[in-house]
């Protein structure tokens, strides 16, 4: 930058560097005698501390570059460059705060006047250099024990916060294994389920020779140990047992996974890393525990979920069989009221039919026609309300068919036109029927199931047209399908309504009017069919159900 060309003057090295770590200027000095720089961090990695050196990796706590940028006053110390040829040269650094900018100035006090006449205060200062490079290894331990109990307890905390969210396995062990991954630099890492005599990987991470499943199994040695609960570390030509060997050796860490006396399984984490295992054994140990108390957890969870699962299963079941149970029992005690009724009812019909045909007899016998005119009116009125009484009775012991539990064929139009005749007293002067029959075939069906469904219908349409109104009535053949749609002009559904419909229970007929059952039974009768039932409605309209069923 231009506004720092006045120090190409100076006859010291200058560079000027900003709060980022960009190099914002270097004079020709610092050009020439640091010919070799590259970048900041380089050059930094190049300098320490003159009467500070500090055996660490940690360039950003213990670089004197580093230590002026970060600081936020004017730094002042003395340091030492080494050189490509490996010289060390020594240099006064002054770090000068200008805003963004630090200014470094580097004075070389290399030569040996300046040495020999320091030399009783350097070895002073080599004696302090001593004293502090025993306190600061006393230092250095008692951080590097901290770090690592931090680094435990960060990585325990986490595994520990992935187990609570989570009650699936995999979920639990995908993030166990991803983890511990990353802490020891694995290429591949898996949990193995113990099986029988071997173990079964059931999960894994990072790289994949194998699939899932694959049964495994280790030597003697480490078998010994994680049989008794302690973690196998080595390095290692072959993964398991009959695995095809590694190009180079491996660390191989076996983990077992016990939950109280009980092995689970193992993890296995491999990695071409070369490092000694001592505080992370700790760390290992207290996962394997943790993670054997989430696998049972998580088992007993999904066993919960799977026993809620089958009593919810088992409770519609119920419910089924329950509103079977109600609609046979239903059924049964119709056909025997029926039944009762019919033969209560064709005692007395059949002995007023009898006196009918004596009177028809006798009434040929009378001379007077006015009288005999009068009597045949009557007689033929008798006559036919003789031959409705009996055609009910038909009906009636048609519509119940208690002797028809079997798949027979039935000409849906004639069982459609046996219902209109049964509910005859709920559309008489007030419902138009209006059939629009189509030449469909006979199917095989429940006919005394179909004329419940189309019973359930039927008067509930006529229940909906408050004062007159019509019923449309078509069935077709479509597609090798049979579509029987019942139509009313009444009062319709509201749409928020329409899914409730065939729930058991539910009415809108009020106490006493309604049971809420005829179109659950409705919809259960046509699934025994293998058919469908759908219902469309729009208030102040009508309402429409479709029924298919297959020919």
């Amino acid at each position: 930058m231009k506004k720092f060309d006045f120090f190409n003057q100076y006859r010291d090295p200058v560079i000027v560097v900003k709060s980022d770590g960009d190099v914002a200027f270097k004079n020709n000095m610092f050009c020439r005698v640091f010919s070799k720089f590259e970048n900041i961090k380089r050059f930094a990695h190049k300098m320490n501390f003159e009467m500070c050196p500090i055996d660490s990796e940690n360039i950003d706590l213990y670089s004197p570059i580093y230590q002026a940028i970060s600081s936020k006053e004017n730094f002042f110390a003395c340091v030492s460059y080494t050189l490509q040829t490996g010289e060390i040269k020594y240099y006064d650094m002054t770090a000068v705060k200008r805003g963004n900018y630090t200014i470094f100035f580097f004075t070389d006090v290399s030569n040996s006047v300046l040495l020999e006449s320091n030399a009783r205060r350097q070895k002073e200062d080599e004696d302090k250099l001593a004293q502090l490079q025993v306190e600061n290894d006393e230092l250095q331990n008692i951080k590097q024990k901290a770090q690592a109990q931090a680094f435990k307890i960060a990585l325990i905390n986490k595994v520990s916060n992935i187990i609570r969210e989570s009650m699936n396995i995999s979920v639990i062990l995908d993030s166990v294994l991803k983890e511990l991954s990353i802490m020891f630099g694995c290429f591949r890492a898996y949990y193995a389920q113990k099986s029988d005599n071997s173990f079964e990987v059931i999960n894994m991470f990072g790289e994949k020779d194998f699939a899932l499943h694959t049964k495994i199994n280790f030597d003697d040695y480490v078998s010994s140990k994680i049989a008794q609960g302690q973690i196998s570390t080595g390095y290692s030509l072959t993964e398991y047992i009959g695995a095809e060997p590694f190009k180079q050796s491996v660390l191989r860490v076996v983990i077992p996974v016990f939950h109280l006396q009980k092995m689970l399984g193992v993890i296995v984490l491999l990695s071409y890393q070369k490092r000694e295992l001592n505080e992370e054994l700790e760390i290992l140990d207290a996962v394997s525990s943790q993670l054997g108390n989430a696998i049972i957890r998580a088992e007993l969870y999904q066993k919960n979920a799977q026993n809620v699962k089958d009593l919810r299963k088992a409770l519609n079941e119920l419910k089924e069989t329950q509103l079977q149970l109600i609609n046979s029992e239903k059924m049964a005690s119709l056909g025997q009221l029926v039944a009762g009724v019919a033969h209560e009812i064709n005692t007395p019909v059949a002995s007023i039919k009898s006196n009918n045909e004596i009177l028809t007899k006798l009434i040929n016998k009378i001379e007077n026609d006015d009288i005999k005119e009068v009597f045949n009116q009557i007689n033929s009125i008798d006559r036919e309300a003789i031959e409705r009484i009996s055609k009910i009775v038909t009906s009636l012991k048609k519509f119940v068919r208690l002797d028809e539990a079997e798949l027979q064929e039935a000409d849906i139009n004639k069982e459609l036109d046996l219902t209109l005749e049964i509910i005859r007293h709920e559309t008489k002067n007030k419902v138009e029927i209006v059939k629009n029959y189509g030449d469909i075939p006979l199917i095989k069906c429940y006919p005394n199931m179909l004329n419940q469904v189309f019973t359930n219908i039927l008067v509930n349409a006529c229940q909906a047209i408050k004062e007159k109104g019509k019923i449309f009535i078509t069935t077709e053949c479509v597609d090798k399908k049979l579509v029987i749609r019942i139509k009313d002009n009444g009062i319709g559904i509201p749409h928020e309504n329409l899914s409730k419909i065939f729930t058991v229970g539910y009415t809108t007929k009020g106490v006493g009017v309604g049971t809420g059952l005829g179109l659950a039974i409705t919809q259960k009768i046509v699934d025994k069919h293998n058919g469908k039932i759908i219902v469309n409605s729009e208030v102040g309209v009508g309402t429409e159900f479709i029924i298919t069923l297959n020919c």
